[in-house]
């Protein structure tokens, strides 16, 4: 059998076929086959031949126009993921108690890299609602999440994070530089939460608390967030000590289910 090697392109035919399933996963519409090839950076036969792989193994559906989308296969193998997933199963019970003191929406993230991936939601009961998505990512830096999850990082982790982070200005209010940032997560540290008062998207604001994992596994958070015409600066200091109560429970019960693993 012929092995890999670094003349193949350094990752080798799986690794390739699994970035052009990761670029049409993540991608926020269907993709042409020349939207596939313009990011790839693969030869046109050769990506060819991965997406019709990828397509006989259910992984990708090829539409009637011509566009890719994910398969059934790689959404049942997502959803078995999902349910099996220890660290959500674990925050649930938590989130549905903070929803039911708050009313608002609750998310759960984990940091991956330098962005907040959101791995649950439970919606608010009000009639205007938060237009996030479970999976989706946010920049760690303007989020409410974000910087909760930063603040449990040891020194030499978030250094090493913020070396390569790039700063975007989303509002008036976002932090873009890191002084600025560092300073305010020490402000985290001391006070135990953190807010997002509309840096990252306009009219949205947050309430969150790191979630502090004894292990280093993880970095990650619990917010409660809002629209802020009716979520004032008053509402998020009310809010807090709930959200921050959820985080270190979530943790405690973290460190008595899985702790003795690692």
């Amino acid at each position: 059998m012929r092995r890999e090697t670094e003349e193949d392109g350094g990752t080798g035919t799986l690794g390739k076929a699994m970035a052009v399933l990761e670029t049409v996963a993540l991608c926020d519409r269907p993709m042409r086959f020349t939207d596939v090839l313009a990011v790839s950076g693969q030869p046109r036969g050769t990506l060819h031949r991965q997406l019709s792989h990828l397509v006989q193994e259910d992984l990708l559906e090829l539409r009637p126009d011509h566009t890719y989308v994910p398969g059934l296969r790689l959404l049942k193998l997502a959803s078995a993921s999902w349910a099996r997933n220890e660290f959500r199963t674990v925050a649930a019970p938590f989130l549905d108690a903070l929803h039911r003191e708050t009313g608002e929406t609750v998310h759960l993230g984990v940091l991956r890299g330098r962005e907040i991936i959101y791995l649950d939601k439970v919606e608010s009961r009000q009639a205007v609602r938060m237009n996030s998505q479970i999976g989706n990512a946010s920049p760690v830096y303007c989020t409410g999440v974000g910087k909760a999850a930063l603040s449990a990082l040891a020194p030499a982790a978030l250094d090493a994070l913020l070396d390569g982070l790039e700063f975007r200005r989303f509002t008036p209010q976002t932090i873009t530089d890191r002084a600025a940032l560092l300073a305010e997560l020490a402000d985290i540290r001391a006070d135990g939460v953190a807010y997002d008062r509309e840096e990252h998207e306009p009219g949205i604001r947050c309430v969150a608390a790191p979630i502090v994992d004894p292990g280093h596994a993880l970095a990650a958070g619990v917010s409660v967030t809002g629209p802020a015409y009716r979520v004032g600066p008053e509402q998020l200091a009310a809010w807090a000590p709930h959200v921050r109560h959820a985080a270190q429970a979530i943790a405690g019960e973290l460190a008595a289910r899985l702790g003795p693993q690692r």
